[in-house]
């Protein structure tokens, strides 16, 4: 199975407790985050995912903050070297968002203005 994850996902998950848009959405979230752990090959996008399947922002396939989380995605590809449509193993993925993003001390940059912001610090 490849599954499709969008670029800022990359850092989502590495701080994801349990919290989010919905009893749904965090449920989907739990079960993307134990299917990577299985170090899945995935295509890193700048769409809606497998993980915004279940996220009511998402209308029709359509983020309803699509601006905003789309400048996320670009510049997370543009920092991890990838583009659109990459496929790669999730650990190594994982692992070019921590070291070019996380450690680089850019993620606030990238997203400060989520909503979720605070379950990042």
């Amino acid at each position: 199975m490849i599954y499709r994850i969008r670029a800022h996902h990359g850092m989502c998950f590495s701080f994801f407790r349990g919290k989010g848009y919905s009893g749904e959405f965090t449920d989907n979230m739990w079960a993307m985050k134990e299917k990577l752990k299985r170090n899945p090959e995935v295509i890193i996008i700048r769409e809606t995912d497998d993980v915004c399947a279940h996220c009511p922002n998402n209308r029709a396939g359509v983020c309803t903050s699509a601006g905003k989380v789309e400048s996320y995605d670009s510049q997370v590809l543009a920092l991890c070297g990838l583009a659109p449509n990459t496929r790669i193993r999730w650990k190594d993925f994982e692992k070019l968002v921590k070291e070019h993003i996380l450690s680089a001390g850019k993620r606030e940059k990238i997203c400060g203005g989520c909503q979720w912001n605070e379950l990042c610090r």
